[in-house]
């Protein structure tokens, strides 16, 4: 550790939430680990509150890409830099951060410290506290990333983001609207109140209308649920047009459908960004962008978090409050 770092104020030891197997909520559990320390150009972050996202259960339950556990799970930090590792220039301890830890080998943000690169985390917006802003990080680089670095939204263009309510998609609806797109939604019905307060101009009922035929033409389009959806909204886009998935198959399907119609289907992985993480965060200070907490749970009920998100039915955000969040 750096010499500037006041170690003594770091435990030895640490309580985060494990598994020792795949399978249901019921398999996360407290354990005791040894504090990381920062190695070169990483910094070590005392976890003030930690974002659960969907494929937190995902891992959880042994469908994504971390392989055998145990292991620590979550990406969504949001906290004071305890310690920096050699070489690092842009913090110093006590200054309070968020970000996301490299997706998906550097998973370990639902424990009272966690430790990444020191570009993985940008200063945390004074207009949030801790819990909110732990609910920004994955979901947010993840719409800000599909919307502005991959389809290049403009003014004036027409985006069509389903699952509008979510996660992702409650920062998609915003980040488009800041960026002068006309923004199609598609939510339940009870969810379109909130839908509209975040800024779309149109909600579709996807339980009443095939979202893709009401939606009319676009130019962009995000989908956040997978299965056929991605290819089925191809015949929703303009020529020229873009269909951008976050649940990446590892197929040519996509592409291949989208390149038949003289259009561009995508798959993306969200990436640890520092650029849009200081993009996200000027957005927040100017009151363009807001988080919605749906939840808020202490680490020892991560498992109850994990059972409310695999409801379906949040809109939103879950947050664990990790230590004085």
């Amino acid at each position: 550790m750096s010499e500037a770092n006041d170690t003594a104020q770091v435990p030895a030891t640490m309580r985060a939430v494990s598994q020792d197997e795949h399978g249901g909520p019921e398999v996360l559990h407290l354990v005791e680990k040894e504090v990381p320390s920062p190695g070169v150009g990483e910094v070590l972050v005392k976890v003030r509150a930690a974002g659960v996202n969907p494929t937190d259960y995902k891992h959880r339950s042994g469908r994504r890409f971390l392989g055998d556990p145990p292991y620590v799970l979550g990406w969504d930090v949001s906290g004071t830099v305890a310690a920096v590792g050699l070489g690092v220039t842009l913090f110093r301890p006590g200054d309070e951060v968020f970000g996301m830890l490299p997706y998906p080998w550097g998973a370990g943000a639902h424990a009272e410290y966690a430790v990444g690169p020191a570009r993985a985390f940008a200063a945390k917006p004074a207009e949030l506290d801790h819990v909110r802003a732990a609910a920004v990080p994955l979901a947010a680089l993840t719409a800000w990333q599909a919307l502005v670095d991959t389809a290049d939204l403009q003014a004036g263009q027409r985006v069509l983001v389903h699952a509008a309510a979510g996660g992702v998609g409650h920062f998609a609806v915003q980040i488009a609207k800041a960026r002068g797109a006309h923004v199609i939604g598609t939510a339940s019905a009870p969810k379109h109140g909130f839908v509209r307060g975040l800024g779309a101009d149109e909600v579709v009922d996807y339980r009443e209308q095939d979202p893709v035929e009401a939606a009319g033409e676009v130019d962009v389009v995000l989908d956040t649920l997978g299965g056929d959806g991605p290819v089925r909204s191809l015949r929703a886009l303009r020529p020229g047009g873009i269909v951008v998935s976050i649940l990446p198959t590892g197929t040519d399907r996509l592409p291949s459908a989208a390149r038949e119609l003289g259009v561009r289907g995508v798959e993306m992985i969200v990436e640890h960004d520092q650029a849009g993480m200081r993009a996200i965060a000027a957005l927040i200070r100017s009151g363009a962008l807001r988080p919605e907490v749906a939840g808020v749970f202490p680490l020892e009920k991560a498992a109850d978090a994990h059972r409310q998100g695999e409801t379906g039915r949040v809109a939103g955000k879950l947050v664990l409050s990790v230590s004085g969040g």
